[in-house]
């Protein structure tokens, strides 16, 4: 499979250090808003073609997925533009700006019989199955409380302040936490609150959600772009608990039963860089013919983008394509 990487910040850059260790996926082509930085990106991680432009990755015909790896502010126009040379499509969490740009993306995307995925890595690693497991399994009994926090500090960076790259921690971080309560706890939410710390550009630099669900789990989430954070995520049973060491790549699942007692640590299958699970997804979607992966269904991303857009309303922070 042929990746044509859209942008050239970290986050392609891990891209490309992914698609550099997989045999079944080719970093084949970056695209960039100047054709120096492209070729420059290019360059460092051994890619054969460079564009300077969006449109002209776009356009080569032996691009199999377009992965949009730019600030959420820019997904919306180059997804589309995708969507519409029917190219397949995986775009970074938060998959855009706001619910009504997701829901007008994944109709489009429907609508023109094109694949389309969020890339958020997390959902697709194989500690997702294995967490799982243990909670099926009734090692830890009945689950009744999920702690997760992720903080960062990422100082003044453009964006995390800035508005109109969609800023604050929820897009850039929270969305984790979230992802982190529905990929293990998919009941109803009965009712989702939450308050946040805002930076003087009125971004919510620290915030804190409480999420009830339906079958009695309460969910306590904390994300910041202002701190460094123990990054932890705990599913605490009424038999024990589940400590999952860090909830934005997990290495370990520490096992304890009744009173705290340790009972074991189980590591993930060594990674490249974690990325790699949601490339391959794509892959064996696109050999299904399906139009989203299994690992993140169109609805969930709507969903998840709904509670965002829900809590930044209560915080009142905003953004110009609001």
């Amino acid at each position: 499979m042929k990746v044509g990487i859209i942008g050239t910040g970290w986050i392609a850059e891990k891209a490309a250090i992914t698609l550099g260790g997989l045999d079944q996926c080719e970093a084949y082509a970056v695209g960039s808003r100047t054709l120096a930085t492209a070729e420059a990106f290019a360059k460092k991680w051994n890619i054969p073609r460079a564009y300077g432009s969006y449109s002209e990755l776009i356009a080569d015909s032996n691009v199999d997925l377009v992965y949009v790896g730019t600030p959420h502010s820019h997904h919306y126009d180059v997804t589309k533009d995708a969507i519409m040379a029917g190219k397949p499509c995986l775009v970074e969490k938060a998959f855009m700006a706001n619910v009504r740009q997701t829901r007008e993306i994944i109709s489009l995307a429907h609508e023109k019989n094109v694949f389309l995925a969020e890339a958020i890595w997390t959902r697709y690693q194989p500690v997702v199955q294995m967490v799982r497991d243990f909670i099926n399994s009734g090692r830890i009994g009945n689950p009744r409380l999920v702690t997760a926090t992720l903080g960062y500090s990422m100082g003044e960076k453009p964006r995390i302040m800035q508005p109109d790259l969609c800023g604050g921690a929820l897009l850039d971080l929270g969305v984790y936490a979230l992802n982190f309560v529905r990929m293990f706890f998919p009941a109803d939410i009965v009712s989702i609150d939450g308050t946040c710390v805002k930076s003087a550009t009125g971004m919510d630099i620290t915030n804190a959600m409480t999420i009830l669900l339906a079958d009695g789990v309460l969910c306590n989430l904390q994300s910041s772009a202002s701190c460094v954070g123990d990054n932890i995520g705990v599913i605490a049973g009424t038999e024990g608990n589940l400590i999952i060491d860090n909830i934005n790549n997990p290495q370990t699942i520490t096992v304890n039963g009744p009173d705290r007692t340790y009972v074991e640590t189980i590591r993930v299958p060594q990674q490249i860089t974690g990325y790699e699970y949601q490339f391959l997804a794509c892959r064996q979607a696109l050999i299904d013919g399906l139009l989203e992966p299994r690992e993140m269904s169109h609805a969930e991303t709507l969903y998840i983008m709904q509670l965002m857009d829900d809590l930044r309303r209560k915080w009142d922070v905003r953004y110009p394509m609001d």
